[in-house]
């Protein structure tokens, strides 16, 4: 791998995302539009990463049915390398159906049900055959998808143990997952404030308390957000960083999340102060939301 190289772990799919103009109420059938896109955290945070020139690897697994072959496919033709994917014989590609209206997301259902199954055995090229190695400076992004005994595995692995560690819950459901990297010394924890309250069990009004409170919990560094209010950079001997994203209206939500981790570490990868970099992050995730990325 060349410096500063990126390997992306988790979920790799495809999102079904149906998206009204109207507000949704429970029952409600409303005109709108049906898309299908690739998705999963590991995979959008690497497409994300490919549009500010950093080409990540991925590391998932993916299935050998028709809608596996076309993912992979898919994601090469977007400059993302799929060639240490696990591809599974024996199991679906996994996918993810997600509703939104004017308010934001509705609903959603993740069946990551293949990761799961398959946990720590998408880690091989990294940790046994060695096909894969991190040096000084690489970042490894983890997704929440995986369950807690694969987090455990990593969060544990001698191996990874100054790596720099990158990850999100995937959703607040997930959140708890993330329990583990409470105790890797180098990791970095994006959640939003909801996710960080489920993880220290307390609330919190802003997500400075929140972050400061995940870094009192134990964790090495929480970048945490909260819609659009104010979002918070917290670490271990160093000062809290805080910004406020800019106001937009809302044209879409699956993936701003992503947006914003992959264009943050792509921010310190390029050198940039954990304050610049958080906001040029929350700038680029609230054009996602417009509609104008």
């Amino acid at each position: 791998m060349a410096p500063n190289s990126v390997i992306c772990a988790g979920s790799a799919l495809w999102d079904v995302i149906g998206r009204t103009d109207r507000e949704i109420e429970k029952s409600h059938d409303v005109p709108g539009r049906i898309r299908k896109q690739l998705g999963g955290v590991a995979l959008n945070v690497a497409g994300r990463m490919v549009k500010q020139d950093i080409s990540p690897i991925i590391l998932s697994a993916v299935g050998q049915d028709a809608e596996g072959v076309e993912l992979i496919a898919a994601c090469q033709q977007n400059g993302i390398q799929m060639g240490h994917v696990l591809r599974m014989p024996d199991l679906p590609t996994d996918r993810y159906m997600a509703i939104e209206d004017t308010t934001g997301l509705v609903a959603a259902i993740a069946d990551a049900h293949s990761l799961e199954k398959k946990g720590q055995d998408i880690f091989d090229p990294l940790l046994k055959t060695k096909t894969l190695t991190l040096s000084q400076g690489d970042i490894l992004f983890l997704d929440g998808n995986f369950t807690t005994d694969t987090l455990e595995f990593i969060s544990t692995h001698p191996a990874l143990a100054s790596t720099d560690i990158r990850i999100a819950p995937a959703s607040p459901g997930k959140a708890e997952r993330l329990a583990p990297f409470f105790d890797h010394a180098t990791t970095t924890l994006y959640c939003n404030k909801y996710e960080s309250e489920i993880l220290c069990g307390a609330s919190f009004p802003s997500a400075a308390e929140a972050a400061e409170a995940m870094v009192a919990k134990g964790a090495y560094r929480a970048v945490i957000t909260d819609g659009e209010k104010l979002a918070a950079d917290a670490m271990k001997s160093a000062p809290l960083v805080c910004c406020t994203p800019p106001r937009v209206t809302i044209k879409q939500v699956t993936g701003a999340g992503d947006t914003l981790i992959a264009t943050h570490i792509v921010a310190e990868l390029n050198g940039q102060s954990r304050n610049h970099a958080l906001e040029h992050a929350l700038n680029l995730a609230s054009a996602f939301v417009a509609g104008k990325t």
